[in-house]
């Protein structure tokens, strides 16, 4: 609920929006970064690289990264010991990942931290394969700074448009949520005429 609470402030300020203040950034970092995100993290970067420098606005952004990955390792730890998880951890797919995962996991953590590969089976699988919170929040600590000063430097240096980086924000936000929305609008066809 605090991330929709998050959101719903975030889309309903237009001074919030335009803000450049790096509180926003700190605060955006939630739902950008929550269980699965649904709301990129790139354009943000980008537009506050703009205004800030590089180094700053990727701290901010890994502070709140960092706080937020602990509030999802708490909570997938919590709903990895229900009932389900449990037998859902003993399949043999599963264990597979898992075995493969722990011959690398740091490695792994941190090459999904650092490149555009899909991050939130990561947030999954460390809790899953019991990988220590310290270890996980240093790899992402080691591979979202970068990243994050990455971004802020191209957004200061080329100085995006605002039009663009909302645009760029649309198309990204639309492609990480289509295949859930999709899966959605199927579930509920199948449903509707099933009642038919």
């Amino acid at each position: 609920s605090l991330v929709i609470s998050l959101l719903i402030i975030w889309f309903s300020s237009e001074s919030l929006q335009q803000s450049k203040n790096l509180w926003v950034l700190f605060l955006y970092s939630f739902p950008s970064e929550f269980l699965i995100a649904i709301v990129p993290h790139e354009p943000v970067l980008l537009y506050f690289g703009k205004f800030h420098p590089p180094l700053t606005v990727a701290f901010v952004a890994v502070a709140s990264t960092l706080i937020t990955e602990a509030i999802n390792y708490s909570a997938f730890n919590f709903i990895a010991e229900t009932i389900l998880f449990r037998k859902i951890r003993h399949k043999k797919a599963v264990e597979k990942i898992i075995n493969l995962f722990n011959k690398a996991p740091f490695l792994a953590v941190w090459i999904a931290g650092l490149t555009p590969i899909p991050f939130y089976p990561f947030r999954f699988l460390v809790v899953i394969a019991r990988y220590p919170l310290i270890k996980y929040l240093l790899a992402v600590f080691l591979s979202r700074t970068p990243r994050f000063f990455i971004l802020a430097f191209v957004g200061n240096i080329i100085k995006i448009p605002d039009y663009l980086l909302i645009i760029f924000f649309i198309g990204i936000t639309i492609l990480i949520n289509y295949p859930v929305v999709s899966h959605l609008l199927k579930k509920r066809r199948k449903n509707k005429i099933k009642t038919s």
